[in-house]
């Protein structure tokens, strides 16, 4: 395992997700500078300002050939072009905290909605539907496109996962473990979805049809927070608690990696342009990750 560092701001700026752009790039939000950086592997990193104050959180490759991401404390859904072109669109619930988004089946991007219990849907021009969900307080927090048409996300504080189709119709499938308290989520290959379990220092599985299936790891406090699966089928995540990369077969097996730098805040974790993972770090970097046999 190879595991290496890339400095692309200050301590203080705060790398908190990342996506591979249709550009070769790494893109990656800066949450506490209100910035959002692109990185060349090779090459030296830049970045484009927002309001300082806005907090990008989630970032993601949309069907335009552009990037979408969300701004966490300006209730705003943004999009950036290749060459650094910025588009803001204000979400019509005020103080919604948009937080996950995910490229959808139907040409649209969605996002969750943490702080209004609301999943919404904005198309390319910046068009914004909100669609209710069925419980109130529940943090709706990481979403996906699963394989089966509908969109896929946490319910942090509902303990739970749910779906809506591109109907707008919810379901909902609660977690078999209390106050597991999930964030990441992503789609496997064999048409299930992986998540992330970070109050409980779990792995799960779900089914289209709704069946669960938990996996402790190693350290129950690691704290994991995201996860990718990659071009091979292997599903890896991030331990922000342990400050380890980990990866998990469908059966279960867990093997994690310590980071080289302590206490460096791993958080997004995805497939990087030269198909090695990489992860954002709270401390000011973006860590590469290749296994010894580059089977990445």
């Amino acid at each position: 395992m190879s595991i290496e560092e890339f400095a692309v701001a200050d301590s203080a700026a705060g790398p908190y997700a990342l996506a591979t752009g249709p550009d070769g790039a790494l893109w990656f939000t800066l949450v506490h500078s209100g910035r959002i950086g692109r990185l060349v592997p090779g090459e030296e990193p830049t970045s484009h300002p927002l309001d300082p104050t806005c907090g990008p959180t989630i970032i993601t490759s949309g069907p335009d050939g552009a990037l979408w991401f969300t701004e966490y404390g300006a209730g705003r859904i943004g999009r950036i072009t290749t060459d650094g072109v910025i588009d803001e669109f204000d979400v019509p619930t005020p103080g919604c905290g948009p937080f996950g988004i995910a490229a959808g089946p139907d040409g649209a991007l969605w996002f969750t909605e943490t702080a209004a219990d609301r999943i919404g849907r904005i198309t390319v021009d910046g068009g914004v539907t909100e669609f209710p969900l069925p419980v109130t307080g529940a943090f709706p927090s990481a979403i996906t496109a699963g394989g089966d048409g509908g969109m896929w996300f946490t319910l942090n504080q509902a303990n739970a996962v749910g779906r809506i189709g591109m109907d707008g119709a919810v379901t909902l499938h609660s977690l078999p473990t209390e106050e597991a308290a999930p964030v990441g989520i992503a789609a496997g290959r064999d048409g299930v979805l992986w998540f992330v379990e970070i109050g409980a220092g779990q792995i799960g599985r779900i089914t289209p049809d709704g069946q669960i299936t938990e996996f402790p790891l190693p350290n129950r406090a690691a704290r994991p927070h995201a996860v990718t699966v990659n071009g091979q089928g292997t599903v890896w995540f991030t331990e922000w608690g342990d400050n380890r990369v980990g990866t998990i077969t469908p059966d279960g097996c867990v093997t994690v990696h310590d980071l080289p730098t302590p206490r460096s805040e791993p958080h997004g974790i995805t497939v990087g342009p030269d198909g090695a993972l990489w992860t954002a770090l709270e401390i000011g970097a973006l860590a590469r990750i290749a296994p010894a046999d580059s089977t990445t």
